[in-house]
């Protein structure tokens, strides 16, 4: 696999960075996949100014939305034709395992999302009538009075994306500011930057005007500081994690940008119990999801108390069977987490819950016949209530806390005991009964036996989770600027 050799893309060119180097691991190995220089400030600067110059000029912004789509079209087509090769990408510097369901959500359905995205963003009017009532439909001198509210582009967009799924979360960004008719600026994670330059191979074969999308790499933080408080700079969209996120909140707050963050999470699963026996797979599915690397996840799973033990039981015999591996192996069922940092992450947070009261019923360590690479086993914590530091922080990893709960009312009360709020799911066989749990369920996204992911359906965070929406009408809604037009007769 031959891996992109330019760290940046600036007013329609690939260019090499004259930064510090930056150098990509391959967590299933531990050892260096890539390396190059990444971008200087300065050079970030100019991809900063070139987004600004392509707005400003219109050569974008006032293309016919109908052209724009096309142009687009071209562009999801042409990552389309390079998708084996960012799958390669993936596997070697995210370490997702090639032959896991996984691997579709990395890079099949982000594909399906964008082509549906320019279509969902084509049926959205460019003007809507505000609801006036009809006695506020005549002024004091009787004339007929109406209330528009018009959508337009909001500028330079910078767009960062996180390393778990670096190529959907890219383009849960770039599609809908692109097609609003905004300018781009794409910083990766510095963790996994490689499949980024996939984007500008497709924008040239695409014809995508110059300066309208630029990419820029780099080894350290000041290129996605500057990103997120340059002037010239409109709107920061981002995924990762909640301490960046308030970040990035207090770094963008002079220049009152609008913000879209997709942050931590620590979702609650919740058995009802008529719907045990759908505990096992969704508690297996979590830890085998990227190694657990998902801030949607259920890492803490509700189940009545009379049943933890047995369910307990049942997790850890069918884990002893998941095999653990480089990502790149056809027989991998979970491969390794991104870095030597998390994989400690995860060592400190099974020592806390114990220390705290919980025990480990299966895995908690290095996996020890895996002498290479950033794996940690597959980890079942029976938590003896939700108060337990697993259970009120992210981890991360292939880490979930069981938690028993003595009624209902009980286990809703827990589920909305934390600071996050991203996602939540309850399973029930009495799905008005389910329905009504959820409705309980504080939380930007709830799912109710199962989830929907699509490009039609919003998703996004209450408090440490984040603000602002992806996909559906308000995740396209939030890269246009909103004005209201009054016309008095």
């Amino acid at each position: 696999m031959e891996l992109p050799k330019h760290a940046g893309y600036i007013d329609g060119q690939m260019i090499l960075g004259d930064g510090p180097q930056l150098v990509v691991e391959n967590p299933s190995s531990g050892k260096m996949l890539s390396q190059m220089s990444g971008l200087s400030l300065a050079q970030v600067e100019e991809a900063i100014r070139s987004s600004r110059r392509s707005y400003d000029a219109g050569v974008w912004r006032d293309m016919p939305l109908a052209n724009r789509a096309g142009v687009l079209r071209a562009f999801v087509d042409a990552l389309g034709a390079r998708s084996a090769y960012i799958s390669e990408l993936i596997v070697a510097e995210a370490g997702c395992p090639k032959a896991s369901g996984v691997m579709h959500a990395q890079v099949g359905t982000p594909l399906k999302h964008a082509a549906e995205a320019i279509d969902l963003f084509l049926s959205l009017p460019e003007y809507e009538e505000n609801p006036l009532p009809v006695s506020e439909r005549i002024n004091p001198m009787g004339k007929v009075v109406q209330s528009l509210r018009r959508f337009t582009s909001i500028g330079v967009v910078s767009a960062i994306a996180a390393y778990n799924f670096p190529f959907y979360t890219a383009v849960w960004k770039i599609i809908p500011a692109l097609i609003a008719g905004n300018s781009v600026i794409l910083r990766p994670s510095p963790l996994t930057p490689l499949s980024a330059m996939v984007f500008a191979e497709a924008a040239q074969d695409a014809g995508i005007p110059d300066g309208v999308l630029n990419i820029v790499l780099e080894a350290g933080l000041e290129g996605g500081q500057l990103l997120t408080t340059h002037p010239l700079v409109d709107m920061v969209a981002f995924t990762g994690s909640s301490k960046v996120g308030e970040l990035i909140m207090a770094q963008a707050a002079p220049s009152m940008k609008r913000l879209q963050l997709e942050l931590g999470g620590k979702s609650a699963q919740i058995f009802l119990p008529d719907a045990l026996d759908k505990f096992l797979p969704s508690a297996m599915g979590v830890m085998l999801a990227h190694a657990g690397q998902g801030c949607a996840l259920g890492t803490r799973i509700f189940v009545p108390e009379e049943n933890k033990s047995e369910l307990l039981a049942k997790l850890a015999g069918a884990l002893t069977r998941i095999k653990i591996g480089a990502a790149d192996s056809a027989e991998t069922q979970m491969g390794p987490v991104i870095s030597a940092a998390q994989r400690d992450r995860c060592e400190y947070f099974v020592k806390a819950a114990v220390e705290s009261g919980g025990t480990v019923v299966f895995g908690g360590g290095r996996p020890p016949q895996l002498h290479e690479g950033y794996f940690f086993e597959p980890t079942v914590l029976d938590l003896p209530d939700n108060n337990n530091p697993a259970a009120q922080d992210e981890i991360f990893g292939p880490v979930v806390s069981i938690i028993g709960y003595r009624d209902i009312d009980h286990a809703i009360a827990m589920a909305n005991d934390s600071r996050f709020g991203l996602s939540g799911y309850v399973f029930g066989g009495d799905t008005k009964q389910a329905l009504d749990v959820a409705l309980k369920i504080k939380s930007g996204t709830v799912n109710i036996n199962g989830g929907v992911m699509s490009a039609y359906a919003s998703s996004g965070g209450q408090r440490l989770s984040g603000t602002g929406r992806e996909r559906g009408v308000e995740g396209l809604r939030l890269y246009q600027q909103l004005t209201c037009i009054n016309i008095g007769g």
